[in-house]
């Protein structure tokens, strides 16, 4: 434990992913290298901000903690996010539910789930590198489906994310050619935990 009270984060695995439908082994080893490194990386910037805090060198204008400050949001929502895209997936593979309070906030949001589904793959299909992640209003429940870049640009304030899927090019390209994105895509939603995700929706709105 640091000087600020900080615990060190510990990386998780995920050994029953391996068997993914249309993602390989040996990406989801790749993939689990690079998330170990978001954590690592947000371990020791939160080791240097509390050496900065026990030295008495708390102040914005001075550069270093500056960009300390700046790059923790990035390590720690890489580290978070891919925490949700890996708890999201099954190796045993589920279908898109038929029922259930899932299928009811997916359809009332997006007018059928059917719906939802072509919004969010034109999501993960859209030019560039980040995350595509269906979000939960808490004070209303219904999901919007948007598109974060830098891990913790673009991210809706208070909103839950319940189903993330990470399309940076090293979650695929093992696996696909960059123009077959929209075929890691389908891989993906075919090996989704529809229970994970439904057991992230909030729960009342409070008002």
């Amino acid at each position: 434990m640091t000087d600020t009270l900080q615990e060190s984060y510990t990386p998780r695995a995920w050994q029953s992913l391996r068997g993914l439908q249309g993602i390989s082994d040996h990406t989801l080893e790749v993939h689990f290298g690079l998330y170990q490194g978001y954590v690592k990386n947000a371990n020791l910037l939160n080791e240097r901000l509390a050496e900065r805090a026990a030295a008495g060198k708390l102040s914005g204008s001075d550069p270093l903690f500056a960009e300390l400050k700046r790059r923790l949001g990035f390590e720690v929502n890489g580290m978070r996010l891919h925490e949700y895209y890996f708890d999201n997936l099954t190796a045993s593979g589920s279908d898109i539910p038929t029922s259930g309070a899932l299928y009811d906030a997916l359809g009332a949001s997006y007018g059928s789930i059917e719906r939802w589904r072509d919004d969010f793959a034109a999501v993960g299909a859209m030019r560039g590198v980040g995350w595509a992640i269906a979000y939960a209003d808490p004070t209303n429940g219904r999901i919007t489906n948007t598109w974060v870049t830098l891990h913790e640009d673009g991210n809706f304030a208070g909103f839950t994310p319940v189903l993330v899927m990470d399309v940076w090019e090293h979650a695929f390209i093992l696996d696909y050619a960059p123009a077959d994105r929209p075929k890691y895509i389908d891989a993906f939603l075919s090996t989704v935990d529809w229970k994970c995700v439904a057991g992230r929706l909030p729960g009342p709105a409070k008002r």
